[in-house]
């Protein structure tokens, strides 16, 4: 997967927003006003994605490309390289499970919002 397939992703999620908050260099993508993604543009081999905690630690045992969140709470966040073993729907899947988590934290009048538009 590439930058450009990861951004075209993460955009066809309802509700889903790109930004730079951090400086041009960092493309965060966020669902009702938080973030689910971020990658940086100038090594874009890698993003972050929210995860469950007890996932987060599994799923960090069992592919090394999976890494405790640079520069995130290390609890909640994982940095994912893409140059490794991880095919697309593995990637997909922690990017989806990002975005269900962040939804789902929303109150439940933005998840409507998001769901009726």
């Amino acid at each position: 997967m590439n930058i450009e397939q990861l951004r075209d992703y993460c955009l066809a999620k309802p509700g889903a927003t790109e930004s730079f908050p951090f400086g041009e260099d960092t493309l965060v993508f966020k669902v009702g006003g938080k973030m689910f993604l971020l990658i940086g543009l100038s090594q874009a081999n890698s993003f972050n994605v929210k995860c469950d905690s007890e996932l987060a630690i599994e799923l960090r045992e069992r592919h090394p490309e999976v890494k405790p969140g640079y520069h995130m709470n290390k609890k909640l966040w994982n940095t994912v390289y893409m140059d490794g073993a991880l095919n697309d729907k593995q990637l997909t899947g922690m990017m989806d499970h990002s975005y269900d988590l962040v939804f789902a934290g929303l109150p439940k009048k933005g998840q409507a919002e998001i769901n009726i538009s």
